[in-house]
Formats: structure tokens, sequence, C-alpha cells
């Protein structure tokens, strides 16, 4: 029965994927990887997690149904291999159910299928299959038959004309290769494999520091006394900075693009390398025996000024942003921008809860790969192009129209509905009805397989 799941998807891998373009394939091949794993990981399936990560699977194959954008494919593969991989090893961190989940993917049914013997430090089959019977059964006849058919065909013309007329263009031979390349991948994830020791190394791994060994007094007096000096030097260099970026951000009255472009990236660019120092260097001083350290009060209120004044210039950098946006509207670097500070301040906070629970560098970790992988999969459901479109449209001071024209599809019909409820100028109106018409022949052409959620508007 469950050979049959496999054989049954592996054809419909092959019709659903056979020259077509992506859509709602995708989808169904998020279904038929789900009703695989189900099949022959039942157990697996009981856990909350595994039932989450499946819902996230699910959710970023609709969203690329509904949206056909690249970052719901991107949130479909990771989440694709994170379920694999889950699957494999239920108690691991979502970076090495990546790695489970591409290997098993990959090279599951080599994994699965072949051993190597330490002692005799050779490979060697899991399986007694007996490959050369097998050649014989289906080589030998094969062999034995063409010969009589070329005897026979020489020998009665009735014969020969009726193998003549035997046409075999009907069978598709990549259709076949794919299908069978279908089954491989199919079969790969069915009992999802996990690579040692980088799974056992995390299972083994907790969130933890532990007191490695007895406190040296004196060596983690003057550590401390370092680390009070620098923070405390790096606070004031970082408040200095953050009172002259107020100050120019109140007096200026350029509103250019080009000004807010350099102030915002700018911006970015000091947020980026004050994240990056601050983070290596609080791990750097609680990495230790510093964690246990019953004079190191100091160190750690510094530490947590120096959190919160780098979290003050995230809101500022934000600020900069908001007015960017507010004048010349969305563009796909500004909402990055936002999306960069977001994980920024996510960043932070765990960096605090690190210093503040004596967790390791494995937490911060851990925890920021799964909140930047959740904030992706929930981004993915969002038609970012129409939204971007509609407010550049409506509430923008300066419109870049060429900008909104070479966005992807997902914007057409606000585009349309725009040009029916404006008057514009015909360049405008020539350049969305081009785009409108372009799309709309496209959606025409699609097979059901290629199927989005814009070609049920044309029904």
């Amino acid at each position: 029965m469950k050979k049959v799941t496999l054989i049954i998807g592996s054809i419909l891998f092959s019709t659903l994927f056979y020259e077509q373009s992506l859509g709602l394939n995708i989808t169904f091949f998020c279904l038929i990887t789900l009703a695989v794993l189900i099949t022959y990981n039942l157990k697996a399936f009981k856990r909350k997690s595994t039932v989450a990560y499946s819902l996230l699977y699910v959710i970023s194959a609709i969203s690329f149904f509904f949206f056909n954008s690249n970052l719901a494919l991107i949130a479909n593969i990771l989440s694709f291999l994170t379920l694999v991989g889950h699957v494999s090893e239920l108690n691991t961190s979502i970076y090495v159910n990546w790695l489970n989940g591409f290997y098993t993917f990959v090279a599951g049914f080599f994994h699965r299928n072949f051993a190597i013997d330490k002692t005799e430090d050779r490979v060697k089959p899991k399986k007694d299959i007996d490959y050369v019977q097998w050649i014989k059964i289906i080589g030998i006849p094969l062999a034995v038959i063409t010969i009589f058919i070329s005897l026979y065909r020489k020998g009665n013309p009735v014969f020969n004309d009726l193998i003549n007329k035997i046409d075999f263009g009907f069978i598709n031979f990549q259709w076949i290769l794919l299908s069978f390349f279908g089954y491989y991948l199919l079969y790969n994830i069915s009992k999802p494999v996990k690579v040692d020791p980088a799974t056992s190394l995390d299972k083994n791994t907790n969130n933890n520091l532990t007191q490695k060994h007895e406190l040296l007094l004196t060596t983690l007096k003057k550590e401390n006394q370092l680390g009070v000096v620098l923070i405390a030097l790096l606070n004031l260099l970082i408040l200095f900075f953050l009172i002259t970026d107020f100050t120019f951000l109140l007096s200026t009255k350029d509103l250019r693009a080009s000004v807010y472009s350099n102030q915002v990236h700018s911006g970015i660019n000091a947020l980026i390398a004050s994240i990056v120092m601050a983070i290596a260097i609080i791990l750097y001083f609680f990495r230790g025996n510093l964690n246990f350290y019953k004079e190191n009060t100091h160190l750690k209120m510094l530490a947590y000024i120096w959190i919160v004044l780098n979290l003050i210039l995230v809101i500022n950098t934000a600020i900069k942003d908001c007015q960017y946006i507010y004048y010349f509207g969305f563009t796909y670097k500004r909402i990055g921008v936002l999306m960069y500070l977001l994980l920024t301040v996510i960043g932070l906070t765990t960096t605090a809860i690190k210093v503040k629970n004596i967790k390791n560098l494995w937490y911060l970790l851990r925890v920021n790969t799964i909140t930047a992988f959740a904030i992706l999969v929930i981004s993915c459901t969002i038609n970012w192009d129409a939204h971007i479109t509609h407010y550049n449209l409506n509430f923008a001071k300066s419109i870049d129209f060429n900008y909104l024209i070479n966005l992807s599809n997902n914007n057409v019909f606000v585009l349309k509905e725009h040009c029916e409820n404006i008057n514009l100028d015909e360049e405008k109106v020539r350049k969305i009805e081009n785009k409108y018409n372009k799309y709309i022949q496209q959606l025409k052409r699609n097979n059901w397989q290629e199927f989005n959620y814009d070609n049920f508007k044309l029904q």
C-alpha cells in the first residue's frame, strides 16, 4: 500500500511539472509530499511541532498560488526542507532540519540502501539484492523476443506489415523519466534520514552556559574591568552619535529623495556595524565564567544600556525610513530596511535575554533563526506589489510611476483600477494597458497546472 502511494505520487509529479511553469502544481506537490510523509511517518505527525511545520508548508504553497512570487517560492522550499528535516529528527534546531531535509531530498535513497562497513572500510549494500538476476530476467527475454520478431518479419509479409504499423510515438520518454525522478524524490523523503554528527551534536547541546572550571578571581576581575571600560566608552560614543543624528534630523528641511536615501542607508550601515560589534563584544565578555562572577553587576548594566541605545538607533533609523516612505512611497528596499530593523530588535532582545539568563551562543542562533524563518513565511502571505502600488498611487507625495510598472504582475489589477478611476496622461495609460493586456494573455495561455489565483478572476 505504501509503495502505491509513491507510484501514484510519481505519476502525479510528472503530470504536474512536465513542460509546465510553476503555479497550482506547487500546491498539489505540497499535498503529495504531505501524503507520503504521513503515510510513512504517522507517529511524527502526532507531534504538535510537526503539525505546525506542516501548516507553514501549506501556507507557503497557497501563498505561491495566490501571488506567484519569488518570496513565496523561497518560503515554500525552506518550509519543505524544515518539515522533512524535522520528521527525520524531532528535537533538533531549525538549521539542522534544513541540513537533514536537503540531505534526505538529494541522497536519501543512497543513505538508506548503502552503509559503510567500518571494519572493512568499504561500502556494502544493506539488502541482499541480486541485481545480476534482475538484469537477466529483464534483459534476456527482451533480447530473445527482439531477435525472433526480426526473424518472423522476414518470413511473413503480413506480420512484417503489422509490426511496421505499430507506432510508439505516443510514448513520451521524457515524461517517463520525469516520473522516475519524481519517484526517486518521493522515495527519498518517505523515510527522512539525518546527518551525523551534526544532528547528534545539536541534540546534545542545550541553551545554557555552565561553569567550566573553578573561578579564577584575579583573571575574571581584570576581564570585568576591561569590559566595563570598553562598553562604557562605546555607550558614550553611540550616545554622541544619536544626539548629532537627531539634531540633523530635526534641523534639515531638504526633502530631496537623495538626501533621505543617503540618511537611511548611512543609518543602516551604522546600525549594522553597531549591532555586529555589540553582539560580538557582549558574546566575548559573557562567553564563559564571567557570567558567574559576582562582581559583574556593572558590566551587565552597561551591556543592557548599550542594547537600549542600539534599540534607540533602530527607532531613529525607522523614523527616517518612514519619512522617506511618506514622501516618496514604498519600494522593496525601504520595506527591506523595516524588515531588517525588526530582525535587529529581535536580535538585541535575545541578546539581553542571553546575558540575563546566562544563555550560550547556540541559544541566540536557534531562537533568531526560527524567528527569521517565521517572519519569512508570514511575509510571503502578503501581496507586496499590490500594497506598494496602492499606497504609492494614493498616499505618496511623489510617485515613481516607472517603478510601479516594472513590478511583477501582482499589481496589474490595482493599476488597471487606478487607470479606470483617475484621469492619467496618455503615456501612463498606454503603459498600464500594455502591461494589463500582456498579463491577461499570459493567464489565458496557462495550463491548469500553471494556474494562479488571477486565472480565476477571468472566469
